[in-house]
């Protein structure tokens, strides 16, 4: 007021309201109190905030809101605004891990004729030029494999992907996911990387939230040595179902029944055995596990294993409540393939195995020997940060309509 004068400071005041961006001139100095402040010679409006702002201490308290309006929520809320911010640095953290190793990083096809890769349903969009149907990807990996057969030996993707299907705390139709596909490796190189990846992003997340409980409990369960598990093995003992693999896919149908789980009567044999897994073994996780050597009915694209019948050479990392990362050792017998992909679909009697011809095609000019690893990067982060919902590290998550 001593600078300016009464009528002049009292008119630039009067004008103002919480939440109104300004442009201030003046001069460094500390008030009274010892607060570093701005003697202010002249001030100009800039933005009109012409909604309130949050209230001051407690921010935006909706859940529902927050997740609407995320620009209030990251306004109000210091913690909102750190834990994005985190985000983007662990995901590049993942970046440097795969770069580090050799891997390139590459860009492929959202939009797609064949939902491959994955066993989900697709969006299902219309190409005016073309006269025919697309789909937005529900899988990264046919067309990185695609890569190794034209030569290029370390690929990955850390990019978006859709399925049709859940929403809730550890879904979303919109995701981010990474695949990557080494050439002349198997599953056990992929393990070694993906283990080395978890114990670096759980050390850079305790360095992001310094004296943080939370984070410190939730990235501890990502630091080695990681439990493991055999599928088969491990099923049995948990449900007390002796020869799981010798039963029919009816025989499967009805023990799945059995436990009260909700899977269309004509799914895969793959499927009910998930399920079973999913209702038996899933729920005794404490800590990120790993679990191998999966039933062949399970992985249409995965090699057989070496040395056990039935079985495929597949790893799958498991955080306590969700799966985290799937990999194997990848199939490359084209014609192998194409009688996988034919059993599914004969199975099913629908198109959420899709048959990708060309694909198949592809594998008739050789695919190098390879690993692959697929994992929603979301959910990485939410483990990694001990986040209840997933919607709480994608900043502006798909919700219901008001």
């Amino acid at each position: 007021m001593d600078e300016l004068g009464e009528p002049t400071y009292q008119s630039l005041l009067s004008g103002l309201d919480p939440g109104d961006i300004v442009g201030a001139v003046g001069t460094p100095m500390v008030s009274r109190r010892g607060e570093a402040s701005l003697l202010v010679r002249s001030l100009t409006l800039l933005a009109k905030a012409i909604k309130p702002p949050p209230e001051k201490f407690h921010g935006l308290q909706d859940v529902e809101e927050r997740l609407r309006r995320r620009y209030v929520d990251l306004l109000s809320s210091a913690e909102a605004r750190a834990r994005f911010r985190a985000r983007t640095l662990l995901v590049r953290e993942i970046r440097q891990h795969f770069d580090e190793a050799g891997f390139l990083e590459v860009e492929t096809p959202i939009l797609t004729p064949v939902a491959g890769g994955a066993t989900a349903a697709p969006f299902v969009t219309h190409s005016n030029y073309l006269d025919a149907d697309l789909r937005l990807r529900i899988s990264i990996e046919l067309p990185l494999k695609r890569l190794l057969v034209g030569g290029l030996e370390r690929v990955y993707e850390l990019s978006k992907a859709f399925r049709n299907e859940d929403l809730d705390s550890i879904h979303s139709p919109e995701f981010t996911e990474l695949e990557a596909y080494w050439a002349y490796a198997d599953y056990n190189d992929m393990r070694t990387l993906m283990e080395g990846l978890f114990e670096r992003l759980a050390r850079r997340a305790t360095e992001l939230y310094p004296d943080d409980p939370t984070v410190e409990a939730a990235a501890k369960r990502f630091l080695p040595p990681f439990p493991t598990l055999e599928f088969v093995e491990a099923l049995e003992e948990k449900s007390g179902i002796a020869d799981i693999l010798s039963k029919s896919r009816e025989e499967l149908r009805e023990l799945v029944r059995a436990t009260d789980s909700t899977v269309p009567d004509n799914s895969s044999t793959g499927t009910f055995l998930d399920k079973l897994f999913e209702h038996y073994v899933e729920p005794t996780f404490d800590r990120v596990t790993f679990v191998v050597d999966y039933p062949a009915a399970t992985t249409p694209l995965a090699k057989r294993h070496r040395s056990k019948p039935g079985r495929v050479e597949r790893f799958e990392v498991f955080h306590p409540g969700f799966e985290l990362a799937n990999a194997y050792t990848e199939l490359n017998d084209p014609d192998e393939q194409e009688e996988r992909f034919r059993s599914q679909l004969g199975e099913r009697g629908d198109d959420r195995y899709a048959f990708d011809e060309d694909y198949v095609a592809a594998l008739g000019y050789g695919l190098p020997p390879n690993t692959g690893v697929g994992f929603g990067v979301d959910r990485l982060l939410m483990g990694l940060l001990g986040v209840p919902s997933i919607k709480e590290v994608i900043l502006f998550p798909l919700v219901r309509s008001r």
